[in-house]
């Protein structure tokens, strides 16, 4: 590691390994606060400028959304020769995809203390001209205070004047029509990919199914937004209109993140109570990560 990093910081265990590096918990050489250290081995992205464009562009992204109470925030970048490391405010309150796992249906209520925040963030994000553009629960962080933090800008994009953007990026069962379509889109994908994270949460299965990566296009391409009665007969009629309104094929009717934090179901608060499985009922949740 640099030796500039090794002045500053303390690096302990290791917290976690992705696809092109691992991720440390580190100590404030001055203060001993913890931090989670990301260090990406550029070695294995020396030949594919995509994902080194990605690398380079998180970086910049969280550096640009830093500070906001619910965007996972960036404190150091070092780079040496082989590696580049990223400091960012340590989040060890699992995320969303674990807690959706475990919880199987939130109530309304429950689903609406992630939402909030959720919409926040991606409001900020686009008030400064960022498409996230791979909004999903593995991406939703909590930290030990249960504060919510949108994390992972590998994937996301400039949006300059209300230009559009292009490219077929994102997980299939939250990734919008437009995308998959090939059509050029702006940062409406994101709020597609939030109303199918506040579906699964609701429901305990996402809006749009399949066996196969080509099946769930297929499924979201079609866009025939259900609410099958086993899963929705006890959530109000605001949560539907607002799903509605968010998973809507048509961009031009699509909610933006304003519109989101104003609708009446994020205002008055959900009327929903915890919804008990049935007896003899399993319910799997169904995500791809």
């Amino acid at each position: 590691m640099s030796e500039e990093l090794n002045r500053e910081y303390k690096v302990s265990e290791e917290i976690g390994r992705g696809r092109f590096g691992v991720v440390f918990k580190a100590y404030s050489s001055n203060s001993n606060e913890p931090f989670a250290l990301k260090s990406i081995d550029k070695r294995l992205i020396a030949d594919d400028s995509v994902d080194r464009q990605c690398l380079y562009n998180e970086a910049k992204v969280m550096q640009m959304l830093s500070p906001n109470p619910h965007v996972l925030r960036i404190f150091d970048v070092y780079e040496d020769e082989d590696f580049l490391h990223i400091v960012v405010e340590l989040c060890n309150g699992s995320d969303l995809f674990q807690r959706v796992a475990a919880r199987r249906v939130f109530s309304e209520p429950e689903a609406i203390l992630v939402m909030r925040p959720l919409m926040e963030a991606i409001a900020h994000c686009h008030s400064l001209g960022i498409a996230h553009r791979d909004i999903k629960p593995d991406n939703i962080l909590f930290n030990d205070r249960n504060e919510l933090k949108l994390a992972d800008f590998g994937s996301s994009e400039f949006i300059h004047d209300g230009q559009l953007i292009s490219g077929v990026v994102g997980t299939p069962y939250y990734v919008a029509p437009e995308v998959i379509g090939g059509r050029d889109y702006d940062e409406k994908v994101d709020i597609w990919s939030a109303g199918v994270v506040l579906y699964i949460m609701l429901a305990g299965f996402p809006p749009f199914y399949g066996d196969s990566a080509s099946e769930i296009f297929e499924a979201v391409l079609r866009a025939n937004l259900r609410f099958p009665t086993r899963a929705f007969n006890s959530v109000s009629s605001e949560a539907k209109d607002l799903l509605r309104r968010m998973i809507s094929k048509d961009v031009t009717r699509r909610f933006s993140a304003k519109q989101v934090l104003r609708h009446p179901w994020m205002i008055n608060g959900g009327d929903g109570e915890t919804r008990p499985v049935a007896v003899g009922e399993t319910r799997q949740v169904a995500v791809l990560t």
